[in-house]
């Protein structure tokens, strides 16, 4: 299984969207959008896992135009560990 970073996504674009636009070149097991805590606006990006196809939809929809936007997409990078924040009263 792939999981594909897609960045630069307009704001419009629904997971449905996402998830037809990649199912053009392989398997799509799941869309994530990730939404803004505090304004539950999507925050412009999203990561796509695949379980085929992945290295082919990286090759054609990096650099795609998808509703005046240029999408970067590439392979997911692991998370990495977040420092504990200092509390700020």
């Amino acid at each position: 299984m792939a999981k594909i970073y897609v960045g630069n996504l307009p704001f419009s674009a629904s997971e449905a969207d996402i998830r037809t636009l990649f199912s053009q070149h392989g398997e799509v097991q799941s869309v994530s959008l990730p939404t803004d805590r505090e304004t539950g606006r999507p925050r412009g990006f999203g990561f796509v896992e695949m379980s085929s196809g992945a290295a082919e939809a990286i090759r054609a929809l990096n650099q795609k135009m998808l509703r005046d936007r240029a999408l970067n997409v590439n392979e997911a990078r692991p998370r990495e560990e977040r420092r504990p924040q200092r509390q700020r009263w």
